[in-house]
């Protein structure tokens, strides 16, 4: 029972840490726009996404990333044996995949903290998109375990990706149609 209590709140956490990381990314091509816009509504705009920013990453993201890892640990630990399989190790080589992206987006967050915006809002909503990748990989390796044939899940992932660029850059095509 106690194994099941840890795997929900491990969900939950789960859950809050991809929102987080979601609207954040969302935030930053906000910000990224604000910083074309004229004075003052420009000043008032990123004060305003800095604000937003600050406290979505830590209230939300970065105690939701912490608490998700600690019951994954926990859960680890009241079933050593999910460290024998190969599906496993593939899930924690993407789980360090979710941490590097984190951490970039931590580094990003203090650079608009600090008012220096170096990606272009297009850049944002390309990076929003790693971790929706991240995210249907571990759902499927961690829902289909040993079922899962490599060969096509490498596929369908890359597939994934690309299908994920080319509605980017419809969508980038038809709001530009529409600012004319």
């Amino acid at each position: 029972m106690e194994y099941n209590y840890i795997k929900a709140l491990h969900l939950i956490f789960v859950i809050t840490w991809f929102a987080g990381l979601f609207y954040i990314v969302r935030l930053f091509v906000y910000h990224a726009e604000a910083k074309q816009k004229p004075q003052p509504e420009q000043d008032i705009l990123i004060k305003q996404y800095q604000l937003m920013q600050y406290r979505l990453w830590y209230i939300i993201t970065w105690p939701s990333a912490v608490l998700a890892s600690f019951f994954a640990f926990y859960l680890l630990y009241l079933n050593p044996a999910w460290l024998t399989q190969s599906w496993m190790h593939v899930k924690l080589a993407f789980v360090l995949l979710l941490y590097m992206y984190h951490a970039k987006c931590h580094q990003i967050f203090n650079q608009l903290q600090k008012g220096e915006v170096k990606h272009t809002s297009s850049f944002f909503r390309i990076w929003n998109e790693g971790a929706t990748i991240i995210l249907f990989a571990v759902v499927f390796l961690v829902i289909l375990k040993n079922a899962i044939n490599w060969i096509y899940g490498v596929i369908g992932i890359i597939s994934f990706s690309i299908l994920i660029m080319i509605g980017f850059k419809f969508y980038k095509r038809i709001r530009e149609k529409n600012k004319k």
